[in-house]
């Protein structure tokens, strides 16, 4: 079942985002006078197959999910007919050109404002930044940050969840010089400004998020060492642990809470632990051997258990939400601070101050597409928007084969006043395909150690 939500979820992720994306080439090319002879979403094996009467453009639905394509009329392509040139596409101004490639990503933009905009208007869940502790020696403890108040302000932008707190830093990673933190005390009519200050600040963001790595424990509720969800190929499913089973003990060693069982699992690859668990009132001992796994320079053990829905307290908990027109705004700011980021993670990747490890593949976004879609629409449609996001952004990108290197060529073209040669666009093609088959290589493989 979990396997099938997934592919689901995937398929229904990239059958938006590919949509929308053709679509905007589609709509502008038309709207241009050029002939669209096939508008595909997949590539592969045709599942089905429409004609239109009166425009001739066929519509395609193809086994893999993975793209899709609109062709369009164009001499470089075929003998076009003479009654036709004047609707092929390399006959249109320059101008034109670029609006029909730049409209996917454009339109792919625009999704993500308009699903922020209907997350604000609806009204988002959100756990409220406190902050109950700071880790000794830690850069928020060199700044003497007080524990038991609540994040409102990251360098004087505004903070109203965990989410946006860690995206707020996220953009320093790699930084030196001063971050401001405004925190609010219960009782406390003032807020309180702290300046934590950053020396080449980086860490590893695949084991670890931002707040924890500025030394900040975020306010959390107990949690029992309660299995919620084990994975089927899991060592602890095989082993005969139960969804609802109560850890007690590992190795005669009482466990406390959820954490402590983590941090047992973790510090025990490939070690025989005797779990002691209360199911249905009765105990039992369960014996699980951990799976090594290699995160970063350290090896951890892992035995494919989640742990069970806990509930937060309302007190802890706010829905952020917004008028119709505020949100617009919103929503635009929202997308606004997620392509900057991504650009910015993408030059630091560059500079190596951000690991290429953390390129993710088809894998990852089938997982996390899988997961969303079971945590309820809000989190399905935020994760749409940012995978929308990512891919006007990526697709802008000055490489050849992608939106953004025929946006290069046609904005030379623009200045120069004739065509980049067909000599040049060929040897920028072979690049193009080298560049982009390199980085999904990584990101696959990325995929598969993740596995």
């Amino acid at each position: 079942m979990d396997l099938l939500q997934t592919l689901l979820a995937t398929l229904v992720t990239l059958g938006i985002l590919v949509t929308i994306h053709e679509w905007g080439h589609f709509f502008v090319a038309r709207r241009c006078g050029v002939k669209v002879l096939t508008f595909s979403i997949g590539f592969g094996r045709s599942l089905f197959r429409w004609r239109s009467r009166r425009s001739g453009t066929e519509y395609v639905l193809a086994a893999i999910p993975l793209g899709g394509y609109v062709r369009m009329l164009d001499e470089r392509e075929g003998e076009v007919p003479e009654a036709l040139k004047s609707q092929a596409f390399n006959r249109k101004p320059v101008l034109q050109r670029i609006a029909v490639v730049g409209a996917g990503p454009a339109v792919n933009l625009i999704f993500a404002v308009l699903a922020y905009w209907f997350m604000f208007v609806y009204g988002v869940n959100a756990i409220k930044p406190t902050v109950t502790d700071v880790v000794p020696g830690s850069p928020a403890a060199l700044a003497d940050v007080r524990p038991g108040g609540e994040i409102t302000a990251v360098d004087g932008k505004e903070a109203l969840s965990w989410e946006s707190v860690n995206l707020l830093l996220a953009s320093r990673i790699g930084e030196s010089g001063a971050l401001n933190l405004r925190m609010q005390y219960p009782g406390v009519t003032l807020p309180e400004e702290y300046v934590v200050q950053l020396d080449n600040w980086t860490f590893d963001v695949e084991s670890q998020s931002p707040v924890n790595a500025l030394g900040l424990v975020a306010w959390s509720p107990e949690v029992p060492a309660v299995v919620g969800r084990l994975l089927d190929e899991g060592v602890a499913a095989q082993a005969g642990l139960r969804a609802g089973d109560h850890v007690l003990e590992i190795n005669k060693e009482p466990i406390q809470d959820w954490y402590a069982l983590v941090e047992y699992v973790q510090r025990s690859p490939g070690e025989n632990l005797a779990l002691l668990v209360d199911r249905d009132g009765h105990e039992l001992i369960i014996n699980v051997r951990p799976m090594v796994r290699q995160t970063g320079d350290a090896t951890i053990g892992y035995i494919g258990a989640g742990v069970a829905e806990v509930a937060w307290p309302p007190e802890q908990q706010r829905v952020i939400s917004f008028g119709v027109l505020e949100s617009l705004g919103k929503g635009i700011g929202k997308t606004w601070q997620m392509i900057t980021l991504i650009l910015d993670s993408i030059w630091k990747m560059l500079e190596g101050v951000i690991s290429v490890k953390n390129l993710s593949g088809p894998i990852t976004i089938a997982k996390v597409a899988g997961a969303s879609a079971e945590s309820g629409m809000e989190e399905f449609i935020g994760f749409l928007a940012y995978l929308s996001i990512s891919l006007g952004v990526l697709n802008l990108l000055p490489i050849p084969m992608l939106d953004g290197g025929h946006l290069f060529y046609y904005t030379v073209e623009l200045l120069r006043g004739k065509p980049v040669s067909e000599r040049i666009q060929m040897a920028g093609l072979r690049l193009g395909m080298a560049i982009i088959f390199t980085l999904m290589s990584i990101a696959i493989i990325n995929d598969v150690m993740r596995l």
